[in-house]
């Protein structure tokens, strides 16, 4: 794609600031940033709208990597005062998240639909008045009944730290192939590769 003007997007990775929460569940969003962050040499180190944000490009389309720092359940603020201040709409954003209602390792890509009970998501439609937006969600459900809202924020288990990788390497993967690809495309290559059940809640 040799356009003079390139689409732009924002890459937005939710999560909770400070480093009791750093290896959480509910910080993947952040996590993938920082991946993305490392494998395009873009610094998110510049203090905008109340987030932490990276300008560079990925496949040659001009991205924004943004990690809002307003706490989970507010972060709608933050992805809206971004988008309107780089002149982007909706349909710009890429939302990456953790989702309980997938099995760990497992992720989706989704054109849009509803929050599922995540409080950031549920923050972000609210703030933008829609729920018309691309999204990565990354499995974090457990294997055993557990105390969701200590389970979220509490550091995902050293045993699955190698697991945790090829996890983040997979959503890079898949951030990466929406940039490139659309994201009709990287739902048929991504959201069938991990196997399982696939009539898991979509």
């Amino acid at each position: 794609m040799a356009e003079e003007n390139p689409k732009s997007f924002l890459i937005a990775g939710l999560g909770n600031p400070g480093p009791e929460y750093e290896k959480s569940p509910h910080n993947l969003g952040f996590m993938v940033i920082d991946r993305l962050s490392e494998r395009h040499g873009i610094r998110v180190t510049r203090k905008e709208a109340k987030a932490l944000i990276g300008m560079g490009s990925i496949g040659g389309f001009p991205v924004i990597l943004a990690k809002p720092q307003t706490f989970m359940n507010l972060s709608g603020s933050s992805v809206k005062q971004l988008l309107e201040q780089h002149s982007l709409s909706v349909k710009d954003l890429i939302l990456v998240y953790d989702e309980l209602a997938l099995p760990w390792m497992q992720i989706r890509i989704r054109p849009k639909g509803s929050a599922g009970g995540h409080n950031g998501v549920k923050s972000v439609i609210g703030s933008l008045g829609t729920d018309e937006f691309s999204r990565l969600r990354l499995g974090i459900q457990p294997e055993h009944p557990v105390d969701v809202s200590q389970f979220v924020l509490a550091p995902i288990r050293r045993a699955l730290h190698e697991e945790l990788d090829s996890l983040l390497h997979e959503a890079v993967g898949a951030v990466e192939s929406i940039i490139a690809n659309g994201v009709a495309k990287s739902m048929t290559a991504y959201n069938r590769r991990a196997g399982g059940n696939e009539k898991i809640q979509e």
